[in-house]
Order: structure tokens, then C-alpha cells, then sequence
């Protein structure tokens, strides 16, 4: 036969060259017994000068085999290739079958956990982008999944490209931006081959390494140099006002709450840019004896610099004037405290959280936790991790408190009333029975929560007035210490290293098994308003502020405390309890279900000026303070008339424009039907000239509504 060189220099048609080229390509294959490979197509079809796929020369291929005697044995030896790919395509489809049949098996096996809906600030969801994204990582080239011996390495290329679809997804919108500061999506394809080259070691230390070097402070630190306007004096103010003056000695500022020259006291040291540590003699009630011991006097404030005395309010602003102010600085800069110098608040210093009697029914379900068998089990086809059978506790229960099987199943339902341990379903209180019971700390919804990192304490619980009264008592010490005088800035990182805000924690411990079912509606509006804005700080402190929606929808979706034996997200507080059981904004679903037990702590109807109280940590919300059950009504009413007054609500009458926060937007179902219910609703919290002109103008024509940007920037 001629060689392929001979062949191209006889060829005078375009015809004659397909059918050379046919029987040249006849011939190897008969010669070598093998299929032709995807590099000989590309090279034939390089010489062509054509982008011909492999399709076409098979094309080819079979018209000119057809004008050839021999044409039988070409199509035979085509339909046994043909068939050995189908059967490749039915085995590698009949994996991918299996592999999701075994997927969709773990997943209806396994315990499901109960998605709460949350209003993440997202006004319109982008489903678009995510079924964009999920369609580009899951675009395989057909040719691939035809080539049996490579289908581990697809499989591993479908998980690699959906990782990183889903991650830049996910990261385009919470909003972030890489190194460069560039949009992750505009390098979705850059990522996506270098990732393929990683391997998964070095992908796995990265994220350690990233995990490890994340700090929520460093974050609040950055956020509070931010400066919308851009403004050159007012940054630099802010900058010189934020710096202190490093020295080595100590300040100690003698307080009291509610004392005026005490807030005046700490002004005056802010602006002199001297850092402090403040003692509150209600808070520290045995301070109170060490100054009067050391000044002569309980009177507040009192100001030491190091071991000496400087006075109070009077005393500091004379030596400012007299301008001995600066040589006592001096003096704290370069001098040590000596042992006579008053100390900070000592950790746990006259903290009543930890005290009480001792529970002794904590005492046995801690011995019971010892002895019965807790493991994953199986139960209505699902699975359930760390449980028990009743059975079993009965048995132990017998045995440990020398009771017959009937008394010890009622001893069980005693604890279990005590929310040592419930139903995995919640179908019965206790039973001896095969029914799969659960520790508290056990569940995994519960064990993820922030005010049980020790598990279950062993005292008794106490009332739930009493802890309210003590959590009002110290954020009420703690807002008036460390946010600014008008309530909307916070200083987070005071709050983080203060006596203050570790007894907070060890004081929100004492909740696990709190009875709520028996408080007012008063004593409850004010225990879950000062419950959800010290839980904002908290998350705030442990997570870092929110810079996205996927952020905001974490902290308030999964930012936790379990309160009465059951868990509480920031959302669920909100919607759940504060608003009667009201469907979060741009969502279907109500956060209880009818048979959900939480739907017994949840208010009858709606409080619509909770949303005046409630501060979840943003530039436009309301004012931070400290609500009492005796007066919640009046204090909301008062939070209400100054967020709406101070720019919630701004009326032209001339123009006929109602420019109102985006709060009346969101949650409107609770103010009104419609935008004029909305501000007659309003109109009630304005000055009064303003409230009669807004309704008379109503009464004769319509106001047009719009709605103020929302600032979702940290309050610091």
C-alpha cells in the first residue's frame, strides 16, 4: 500500500481525498486491531486545514467504506466500538445512579434539623445567579463521560468544580472580595484551575491557617475607622479620639449607675484619651467599702491615678485648667501601680451566678449518664445521635434508687420534667418503653448553643424573674459603661475584656432549665428585649459583625442560647416570641409550627414597637437601652417617638414625600395594611404639630412613601 506522503501529492479532488483517507485509516486499523485515538483525529483533521470533530470522520469513514467491498467489516468493527462505549456510558450513568441513590439514602436516614426562617436583609433572593452557577459547575464535556477508564477522574472533577460554583456563589453574595480587592466571581475560572491543581492537604492547612488567623475584633477595629462621607476632619477626629495614650500606670474610675457626673466623668477621660478601668459600686458592692476606706468618702466618681487620689469631677477638670493635668499623665506614663494601687475587678468577684444549693436530682441523672448506654440509634427510619432507651433508665433508675419499676418510671418523668432529658420527638415526657430519650447537653441543636459550654450546671434553677432582674441589672451597668451617651455607638471591645461581660456569660448559663411558662407579658417583654440585644453584642464579639446577607442570615439564624430546656435563635426571639408567631419578612413559613413547644412561650398577638427596641448591631437601628418589666409599655413609647423623631420618620409636606425607615417596610403586616395605615400608625410618635398636619393631610390627599437606605454598618 502507498504511503500517507503518496497519497496527498496524487490527490485531484476533495472526494478522492475522503476515500484515500478512508482506506489509509481502514488499513492501520486493521493493522493494529485498535480503535483510532482522539490525537490521530486531531492530527488528520490539522492536515485538512478543518475543524472537523470525530463524529465527522466517522462519518467519512462509513461513506467511504461503503463504495469498497470490504465496507461490512468496517460498519461490524464500528458497531462492536459503538457498542463497547454504550455499555461504558450505561456503567459509569449506572454509578452515578447508585452513588446519589446512596446519597439521598443517608440523607433520609440520617436526623434532620429543624431550618428556622430568617429575614437576612435580602429584599429580592438571588435565585438566578444560583442556578447560573450550579448549570457552569455542572457542564461536563459529553466526550469524557464516554471514556470508561476515566471516570474516577471526572468524578473528581464534577466535586472540585462544584466546590468552587458553590463557593464563589456563596461569597459573591455575602458580598466579600479577594486579596486585590476584586470581585470573586470576575476570577471564578482562575480559581477553578488552580484549586483543580491543589490537592487536598494543602486545601485543608490553607483553611486552617485562614480559621486560625481570624479575629471578629481586628474586624470591629477596621469597621469603626470607616467613614461614609469621607470626610477629612471628621476621620480625623475620630482616629484621635480612638487612640489612647500608652502608659504604664492604672486609672480607676469609682461609678455608681444612674450618677450624671459619673457620665460626664468618663467623657472627660475620653477626650483626654486616658484609658481606665471602671468600678461600679453597685455592681462590686464590696468596692464600696475599700473607698470609703481609702477616700474617706462613698461619694462617686472618684478618680486614682495609680495609688493616688486625683478627686472627683470638680478635681479634674481644675487640674485641666491649671494645666497640672499633664504632669500627673507624665506621671502615669512612666510610673508602674504600685500594691497600694486599687486592682480592677478581680474575675468573679461578688458574682452571685454560681451560687445556690446544689441540684440533687443533677447529681443522679450525672450518675444515670455514667452508667446507661448512650449511642447513635435508629428510630422511624432516622437516625439519632447520643440517645437512650427508656427502658434502659428505668432500669438504672430501679436499681440506683431502690425503686419498683412503676416508681422509677414516675421518678424519670421527674426529671424529665426537670429538662435533664426529653423525646427525640417530643411524643411523651417519659415512658418505659423502647422510646429514644436524649440529654439536654446531647442534643445537637442545644449543644451548639452559646450558654451551655459546660454542659448542664448542677445547681438548682432559679426563678426566672430573679435571673431577669440580675441580666437587666447588669446590662443596664454595662450600656451605661460602655456605648456612648445617645445609645447608637457601642464599644465592643471594652465590653469584650471587662468583669462585666464574664459574669453576663456565666449569669445566661443559669437559663438551661428556667420555667417560662408562668411570666407576664410585661416581665416577658423585658427579659427577651435585653435577652436579644446582649445577644447581638455576644455574637458580635465571638463571630464579628455581619458583612453580607449569608453573614447576617448566620447570626441570626444559628447564634443560639438554650433558655428552658429549649434553643432560641436571634430570629426566633424576634418572630417567634415578640411578634406572636409572625412569618420573617420575604418568607413563607412561621418560625413554630403548631405542635412546636416553643409556640407556648410566644406572645398572643404582635408588639409592633419592639422593633424600636430590639438593636441588632446597625448604624440605622434603634437606640440601645435597658427595658423594665414595671414600665416596658412607657419605655417602648418613649424608644419609639426618638428612633422616629431623630430620622426614622422625615415628612415634606410641600412635596407630599414621606421619606421612613426601611423597619416600616419590612415589617408593615405589624403597623397597618397598607402605606396609609403605616402612617397614621406613625403619626402617633411625632410632635404634635406634625402628627395633626400628617393626618389632616392624609384626610385630604395621599402621601407619596419612600424608603430610607438602611445602614447595615457596625454601631461602634
Amino acid at each position: 500500500m502507498e504511503s500517507k506522503e503518496s497519497i496527498e501529492k496524487d490527490v485531484t479532488s476533495p472526494l478522492a481525498a475522503e476515500k484515500l483517507e478512508g482506506e489509509a485509516l481502514v488499513s492501520e486499523k486493521e493493522k493494529q486491531r485498535e480503535p483510532v485515538t482522539e490525537m490521530e483525529s486531531l492530527d488528520i483533521n490539522k492536515d485538512r486545514g478543518k475543524d472537523e470533530s470525530v463524529d465527522d470522520v466517522d462519518e467519512r469513514q462509513k461513506d467511504a467504506g461503503d463504495k469498497k467491498n470490504d465496507s461490512v467489516n468496517i460498519e461490524s468493527k464500528d458497531q462492536e466500538e459503538s457498542v463497547e462505549n454504550g455499555e461504558a456510558n450505561n456503567n459509569l450513568e449506572q454509578k452515578i445512579v447508585e452513588t446519589k441513590a446512596v446519597e439521598s439514602n443517608d440523607e433520609t436516614l440520617g436526623e434532620e434539623e429543624h431550618q428556622e426562617p430568617v429575614f437576612d436583609g435580602t429584599e429580592v433572593p438571588g435565585m438566578e445567579a444560583s442556578r447560573s452557577t450550579s448549570t457552569r459547575s455542572l457542564d461536563l464535556d459529553s466526550e469524557t463521560q464516554k471514556v470508561v477508564d476515566k471516570a474516577v477522574a471526572l468524578k473528581n472533577l464534577v466535586k472540585e468544580k462544584g466546590a468552587v460554583a458553590v463557593s464563589t456563589f456563596l461569597r459573591r453574595l455575602s458580598g466579600r472580595k479577594d486579596e486585590e480587592g476584586q470581585d470573586v466571581l470576575e476570577n471564578a475560572e482562575k480559581n477553578a484551575s488552580e484549586s483543580a491543581k491543589d490537592d487536598g492537604a494543602e486545601e485543608a492547612s490553607q483553611k486552617t491557617a485562614e480559621k486560625s488567623a481570624w479575629n471578629p475584633l481586628n474586624y470591629i477595629t477596621l469597621s469603626r475607622e470607616v467613614d461614609p462621607e469621607n470626610s477629612e476632619e471628621k476621620k480625623a477626629v475620630t482616629e484621635e479620639t480612638s487612640r489612647h495614650i500608652v502608659m504604664k500606670g492604672r486609672i480607676i474610675l469609682y461609678t455608681r449607675l444612674g450618677c450624671q457626673d459619673c457620665k460626664e466623668a468618663r467623657q472627660f477621660l475620653h477626650r483626654k484619651r486616658l484609658k481606665y478601668v471602671e468600678i461600679n459600686i453597685d455592681v462590686y458592692p464590696s468596692r464600696k467599702l475599700e473607698l470609703e476606706k481609702i477616700a474617706g468618702s462613698s461619694a462617686v466618681p472618684k478618680v486614682f491615678f495609680n495609688e493616688i487620689l486625683v478627686g472627683g469631677l470638680s478635681e479634674l477638670k481644675g487640674l485641666d485648667e491649671t494645666g497640672k493635668l499633664d504632669e500627673k499623665i507624665d506621671y502615669l506614663i512612666t510610673e508602674a501601680p504600685s500594691f497600694e494601687a486599687p486592682l480592677p475587678p478581680l474575675s468573679g468577684e461578688d458574682d452571685m451566678s454560681s451560687s445556690g444549693a446544689i441540684d440533687e436530682l443533677a447529681l443522679v441523672v450525672r450518675k444515670m449518664r455514667e452508667s446507661i448506654i448512650v449511642k447513635d440509634r435508629f428510630y422511624k427510619m432516622r437516625r439519632f445521635t447520643n440517645c437512650f432507651l427508656g427502658s434502659e433508665a428505668v432500669d438504672f433508675l430501679s436499681e440506683d434508687q431502690y425503686l419498683e419499676r412503676e416508681e422509677a418510671t414516675e421518678f424519670g418523668r421527674k426529671l424529665a420534667g426537670q429538662l435533664f432529658f426529653q423525646h427525640v420527638l417530643g411524643e411523651n415526657l417519659f415512658e418505659d418503653s423502647n422510646h429514644l430519650y436524649r440529654f439536654l447537653d446531647d442534643d445537637p441543636i442545644v449543644s451548639e448553643c452559646h450558654n451551655i459550654p459546660r454542659g448542664l450546671t448542677d445547681v438548682k434553677p432559679k426563678p426566672i424573674i430573679e435571673i431577669a432582674s440580675r441580666l437587666r441589672f447588669l446590662s443596664y451597668a454595662i450600656f451605661e459603661a460602655y456605648t456612648s451617651e445617645d445609645g447608637k455607638h457601642v464599644d465592643y471591645i471594652s465590653i469584650h475584656g471587662s468583669e462585666e461581660f464574664a459574669r453576663y456569660l456565666r449569669i445566661v448559663e443559669e437559663l438551661q432549665r428556667v420555667e417560662l411558662q408562668d411570666i407576664s407579658r410585661e416581665e416577658k417583654l423585658a427579659f427577651f428585649i435585653n435577652l436579644y440585644n446582649m445577644m447581638v453584642i455576644h455574637a458580635i464579639l465571638l463571630w464579628g459583625h455581619p458583612a453580607g446577607a449569608l453573614e447576617r442570615r448566620r447570626l441570626f439564624g444559628d447564634f443560639r442560647y438554650v433558655v428552658g430546656g429549649s434553643s432560641y435563635s436571634l430570629s426566633a426571639i424576634q418572630n417567634g416570641i415578640l411578634r406572636g408567631n409572625q412569618r420573617p419578612p420575604y418568607n413563607l413559613m412561621k418560625p413554630f409550627s403548631a405542635k412546636d413547644k416553643h409556640s407556648k412561650v410566644a406572645l398572643p398577638y404582635p408588639e409592633p414597637l419592639i422593633h424600636f427596641a430590639l438593636v441588632s448591631g446597625n448604624q440605622s437601628g434603634p437606640t440601645l437601652r435597658c427595658y423594665s418589666p414595671g414600665n416596658i409599655d412607657k419605655e417602648l413609647m418613649e424608644s419609639t417617638g426618638n428612633f422616629l423623631r431623630s430620622g426614622g420618620v422625615i415628612i415634606d409636606f410641600e412635596a407630599k414625600v414621606a421619606s421612613v425607615s426601611k423597619i416600616l417596610k419590612w415589617f408593615s403586616i405589624d403597623f397597618g395594611k397598607n402605606e396609609v395605615e403605616v402612617l397614621k400608625f406613625v403619626s402617633n410618635y411625632l410632635d404634635q404639630a406634625i402628627s395633626e398636619a400628617l393626618l389632616e393631610f392624609l384626610a385630604k390627599s395621599q402621601f407619596k412613601v419612600i424608603y430610607q437606605p438602611y445602614d447595615w454598618r457596625l454601631n461602634c
